[in-house]
């Protein structure tokens, strides 16, 4: 690059990330953009960002208001980092989220090119009404429509933007980069031993189910301690439900994030997913590269993130889930093969380098009108070697 290209990253609650998968994506990606000589700034929200923080690992923060509300604060808040964005003179702007599509015309307007990461298929999230549903599904044609570049982070959701929206996704996962540590204040808070305890991660929402995990836990044997590390700010009702009156060996620390979420990722004797929508799931990404035995709801888009290193169930039969819990807490030498398995997987095909690798060359790509056929075009020139070995396969 003849002069450092600059790029914004918005739709996000921000930097540093402290709550989704958008959020770890933002960080990991504008700081190893930064180290390689880009100019990156991260809208934030002022919930999840100090409101003093101006750069963040040499990426500049941006904190814009919002409306603190389930409906509004995303759109909100999207609208103004995109007018924000519209009066700056960004090589290009890398829109997370499917349903910030609405907000792709006032960049388009300042004539700066737009990729928009559309994560999972959103309108199918049971938190949204009929209403919410129709919106989400207006989006995903005006994400085909508007952006320059539509990213998918897995091969499901490329296929459904293929066939249902006649678009030509690029698709690029998320990544690992195992950070284990040794028990600390965490576990010695919650009173856990290594290897002696299941972890779930997630947000408190019907989707990720963590009413059936706590239901199929009472089908477990032993004195093993379920960690349910979450919450879900415009759920309470719903996490009352199903907390009140949960088996007295389940442990709600609440959300947990940084150095403490390493430290129960680095000693979990197994990992549950049991989300049901979606692309590729940040958390399952990062327990596998930490080595966990992950135990994953049989969908598809697990099916290609975990392939055979992991272990499967129905989520709508919790006695699967107990049954292969259980087959954990008896057997855990072939939980620990079955983990390090997994973390092979990740390193192989979950790297963040990898990751970095393909958003960059999409966004140069962008910044200097060079034109990305589709995926293909961009495999090949993130993975010179041809081994085919990026997070696409199926």
């Amino acid at each position: 690059m003849s002069r450092p290209l600059s790029v914004a990253i918005l739709g996000s609650r921000g930097i540093p990330g402290r709550y989704s998968g958008f959020e770890t994506l933002a960080e990991e990606l504008s700081t190893r953009l930064v180290e390689r000589g880009w100019r990156v700034t991260v809208y934030c929200r002022p919930a999840y960002t100090p409101s003093a923080l101006r750069s963040h690992r040499g990426v500049e923060i941006t904190v814009l208001p919002t409306a603190r509300s389930k409906y509004l604060d995303t759109p909100v808040h999207t609208l103004l980092s995109c007018l924000h964005a519209a009066r700056r003179s960004f090589d290009a702007v890398l829109m997370v989220n499917s349903a910030n599509a609405l907000f792709l015309p006032i960049l388009r307007a300042a004539g700066i090119p737009v990729a928009i990461n559309v994560d999972g298929l959103d309108r199918q999230r049971k938190k949204w009404g009929w209403a919410g549903r129709a919106v989400f599904g207006l989006c995903e044609r005006l994400a085909v429509r508007w952006s320059d570049a539509l990213i998918a982070d897995a091969a499901v959701i490329g296929v459904h933007y293929r066939e249902k929206r006649g678009a030509r996704p690029v698709e690029i996962a998320y990544g690992v980069e195992p950070r284990p540590l040794p028990p600390g204040p965490v576990m010695n808070r919650l009173g856990l031993e290594p290897r002696r305890y299941f972890l779930y991660v997630g947000r408190f929402e019907r989707e990720n189910n963590p009413h059936r995990v706590a239901e199929a836990y009472r089908g477990v044997g032993g004195r093993l301690p379920l960690v349910m590390v979450g919450g879900a700010p415009y759920a309470r009702r719903f996490m009352r439900s199903f907390i009140a009156g949960a088996d007295p060996r389940i442990l709600f620390p609440g959300p947990i994030y940084g150095a403490g979420y390493q430290e129960l990722l680095s000693h979990a004797l197994a990992y549950v997913q049991a989300s049901e929508v979606g692309g590729t799931h940040p958390a399952l990404v990062e327990a596998m590269g930490h080595g966990n035995c992950v135990i994953v709801n049989d969908v598809p888009e697990h099916r290609e993130v975990v392939g055979d290193t992991g272990r499967y169930y129905r989520i709508r039969e919790p006695e699967t889930l107990a049954a292969a819990l259980e087959w954990a807490r008896r057997e855990p030498g072939a939980a620990a093969e079955l983990g390090r398995r997994a973390a092979a997987r990740a390193r192989r095909r979950y790297t963040w380098e990898k990751v970095v690798d393909r958003y960059e060359v999409l966004l140069e790509s962008l910044a200097t009108a060079a034109e990305v056929t589709g995926v293909e075009e961009l495999s090949a020139a993130s993975d010179p070697s041809g081994r085919g070995d990026l997070p696409r396969e199926t």
